[in-house]
């Protein structure tokens, strides 16, 4: 008997297979010119990939259970495509394969070839978009946040001199930087995650990781924006942490409408009525709230809240693949056929 005999039919896993499939044959040029066809073989491409869904879609901490539960589990050997008697992979060997598989940029392919597949079935807006950040703890202690120049001194570090990104850096994840978002919050090393959404069906369709500063936010929209395949003006909801002048005009002249919330405070804000008066700015930003479900997701099924990677790259490659999760599972969701 075969593990496919064994896996329900309406099960929801097989649609999501499907469309990882379709994704992984569009990259089967780039496996073939990853890897030397000499030396010892390493793992496959496209089941290490599918494993790595597995991890992100089954909230598994480590690649150590994922390799357990692979083991002894059918739904697992179906998915990533070993049969009932195929040994399964060492922890060590399954995480050195993966690191390679990221540092090829892979995981960004991905990311556009399963935004390919929403654009074939019609799921994607292509005038209104969504943009936010998030926090993403770093890999790394506050007591590795050490001076860049002079040595670590002993007893040094919170209690010591005041700690800057300027003058500090982690000597664990030097890319982290030292930041927090509110004033009542406590300081992490973290990474800012940002992501781009359109408003139809809250599909991720753009998504980066920068350092975490105060301009983080507003500086990484210009290139996601970029990014969009589009010919016409589109409109951009944000809120009110975008509402900078600066950046108003900036997507003014990249042909956008910024959607953005207005600001409140002592200062005055940058949108003005030629934007609040039109519905779709109310209609804009209820939309844009669905881009929280996107980082609650990630953050608790996906297990990003804090990341096991050290360095801006590959911490990249994973918010990326974890948006692209993200994507298979809501575009499987919206395309299944009712039973």
């Amino acid at each position: 008997m075969s593990a496919e005999e064994r896996v329900p039919v309406d099960h929801p896993i097989r649609g999501i297979r499907t469309l990882a499939n379709e994704a992984l044959e569009a990259l089967s040029a780039d496996f073939e010119r990853m890897y030397s066809r000499f030396g010892r073989p390493s793992i496959a491409p496209e089941k290490l990939l599918r494993a790595m869904l597995l991890q992100v879609l089954y909230t598994i901490r480590s690649e150590r259970q994922l390799m357990e539960q692979m083991d002894y589990n059918l739904l697992y050997r179906w998915f990533v495509g070993l049969t009932m008697d195929d040994p399964v992979w060492d922890a060590s060997s399954f995480s050195k394969n993966r690191e390679r598989l990221l540092e090829h940029a892979v995981c960004a392919k991905f990311f556009a070839r399963v935004r390919t597949l929403a654009e074939r079935q019609n799921l994607l807006s292509t005038e209104h978009f969504s943009v936010d950040g998030t926090l993403i703890e770093a890999w790394a202690s506050r007591k590795s946040f050490q001076p860049r120049q002079e040595p670590p001194v002993r007893g040094s570090g919170r209690n010591g001199k005041l700690q800057k990104n300027d003058t500090h850096a982690s000597t664990t994840d030097p890319d982290a930087r030292l930041y927090k978002k509110s004033f009542a919050a406590e300081p992490k090393l973290c990474h800012f995650g940002h992501v781009l959404s359109e408003n139809r069906y809250g599909l991720v369709v753009a998504a980066r990781v920068t350092a975490a500063n105060s301009r983080a936010e507003r500086e990484a929209v210009s290139k996601m924006v970029q990014q969009i395949r589009r010919r016409k003006r589109i409109s951009l909801g944000a809120d009110k942490a975008y509402d900078d002048p600066n950046f108003v005009n900036q997507m003014r002249v990249l042909g956008v409408t910024p959607h953005v919330a207005q600001y409140t405070g002592q200062r005055s804000s940058a949108i003005d009525r030629r934007t609040t008066r039109h519905a779709g700015y109310e209609k804009s930003r209820n939309r844009r709230k669905r881009i929280e479900q996107i980082f609650g997701w990630i953050k608790t099924v996906a297990g990003l809240r804090k990341t096991r990677h050290r360095g801006r790259i590959l911490v990249n490659s994973i918010f990326t693949f974890a948006c692209a999760a993200y994507n298979l599972l809501r575009i499987a969701n919206l395309t299944r056929q009712p039973t």
